[in-house]
């Protein structure tokens, strides 16, 4: 598969995440070039759902419902990847609702089956979920390894493999546990359990290469004497190949401080409340390169401010979304140009 495209919302520019998105008003379906990739209209993926869409784009479709719900509307077998970023059972609850972690297993499950439902036998389902302190002592809640556990055990999903997002600029917390009492670190590690619905889903690392560390490209250059390490690798010739890059790790860094992206700018400069719980560009953007062809549908149940939408439209992947918040489907629009109803009132 050849490198990724950098057309008009392609890599530095990504619209409505690493890039400037286009004023509100220039919305991206008012271009006039196509982009690559762009789905004919009878086959948008907005046509795979009944009800009428919040807003589409060139490529994909938000809607304010239930993804539960919307998705048992959508055929089996027909998405690509799912990957989102549920509300976590957390034991202070926060504005964009939350499952109390006895409930969670439980309230999760619908939307487990739908997803694994339509996943294409090849797809992938990325879930990110952060870990919580039972409450009252300083203690890990288990919930979330629970809820891998029905994934797999219960539903049928594979675990294809267990990745990390570390996020160095987390906050310390709680704070009575680590800040006040200093009897515990700071969390800056959550999970995202990459499940696929067989063993062998879709998959390039090629997409996602790393740059070579410098030891690495001099010894791409200078050469490495044949010989047999302690941990019994037999390291050969083989390994002077370039081959364009580094296999990434497991533990994808990933700051989430993103107080100066084009979206929360244009929240300030219009007086909109962002979504508070938004996850980095770069977390949706890695599994979308990685597990996904051009033009792929990507899914995101739990879309809050639809990062994952932009990102999906920035590759030139179809892509569905779901919220259920009318303010957050709203204000979401800022990602792709687009003029929330709020700013269109204040403005007639």
């Amino acid at each position: 598969m050849g490198a990724e495209p950098k057309g008009p919302a392609g890599s530095s520019a990504l619209r409505g995440t690493a890039g400037e998105p286009d004023r509100p008003g220039r919305g991206v379906a008012s271009q006039k070039v196509l982009p690559l990739g762009r789905p004919e209209p009878d086959r948008h993926p907005s046509k795979l759902l009944q009800p009428q869409p919040a807003y589409t784009t060139d490529f994909g479709a938000m809607f304010q419902a239930d993804s539960s719900q919307g998705m048992a509307a959508m055929p089996d077998e027909s998405v690509d990847l799912v990957v989102t970023s549920p509300p976590y059972a957390l034991h202070f609850k926060k504005e964009y609702g939350n499952a109390e972690k006895e409930d969670y297993v439980e309230w999760f499950r619908p939307f487990a089956q739908q997803i694994f439902r339509i996943l294409k036998p090849e797809g992938s389902f990325v879930l990110n979920i952060g870990g919580s302190y039972e409450k009252g002592r300083p203690t890990r809640s288990l919930y979330h390894f629970h809820l891998l556990l029905m994934l797999c055990e219960d539903i049928g999903f594979c675990l294809a493999q267990e990745c990390f997002w570390y996020n160095p600029a987390k906050l310390p917390s709680p704070a009575e546990w680590v800040n006040v009492r200093r009897i515990r670190i700071k969390d800056s590690l959550e999970y995202v359990f990459w499940l696929s619905k067989t063993p062998f889903p879709y998959a390039d690392n090629r997409q996602v290469l790393e740059e070579y560390s410098d030891d690495m490209r001099r010894m791409i250059t200078r050469g490495y004497k044949r010989r047999k390490r302690p941990s019994g690798h037999n390291i050969t010739d083989k390994f002077q190949a370039d081959r364009g890059g580094s296999i990434p790790s497991n533990v994808l860094m990933r700051g989430n401080n993103e107080s100066n992206s084009p979206y929360i700018r244009l929240c300030a400069e219009y007086g909109i409340k962002p979504h508070p719980a938004r996850f980095p560009s770069a977390l949706p953007e890695f599994y979308i390169k990685f597990l996904t062809r051009l033009s792929g549908l990507v899914v995101d149940p739990f879309a809050g401010s639809n990062t994952t939408g932009a990102v999906a439209e920035s590759l030139h992947r179809q892509w569905l979304a779901f919220e259920t918040e009318p303010k957050y489907v709203e204000n979401s629009k800022l990602r792709f140009g687009l003029i929330p109803e709020q700013l269109k009132c204040s403005q007639t």
